[in-house]
């Protein structure tokens, strides 16, 4: 059971009462609950977001990639070479701007999708929200994001 701030003219002290608190510590449970479902993948969590972005859309720049997840390069980057030392993901040079590193799935990559469909049901069960209640606390949760980013510009 949640405590309620003890005393709301002081809740700027008490931990339980601070909003990012709870958001840290439902971030951390997630974690700890996706971690056994991608250990037979041979994933993180963060390396099974990149999975995803690249199953939704196949051979994109490093930067999209980084742009999608909120990620930096110097995160990213680590990332990518893991995931292509495990065979997932190719990186190349692009053809029009050899700036720019783009990385597609290999064979093994997309088949990884096939493995990975059981994941989203047993977050969802974890949950234990209905669908309905799971995407409206997704969309208010990225409309506290973008406020944020908003009041941070």
């Amino acid at each position: 059971m949640q405590k309620k701030p003890r005393n709301p003219d002081n809740f700027e002290i008490e931990l339980d009462a601070q909003l990012c608190f709870a958001i840290y510590g439902a971030a951390h449970a997630f974690t700890r609950t996706y971690k056994p479902l991608l250990e037979p993948l041979g994933l993180t969590y963060p390396q099974y977001l990149v999975m995803i972005a690249l199953w939704e859309e196949d051979d994109q720049p490093v930067k999209a990639i980084g742009d999608r997840l909120g990620l930096d390069s110097g995160t990213l980057s680590p990332l990518l070479k893991r995931l292509e030392q495990s065979g997932l993901v190719a990186r190349k040079r692009d053809r029009d701007d050899e700036r720019q590193v783009r990385i597609s799935l290999t064979a093994k990559g997309g088949e990884l999708r096939h493995q990975a469909t059981g994941v989203a049901q047993a977050i969802g069960k974890a949950v234990g929200c209905s669908f309905d209640e799971a995407v409206t606390l997704r969309d208010e949760l990225i409309a506290l994001k973008q406020r944020l980013i908003k009041a941070g510009e």
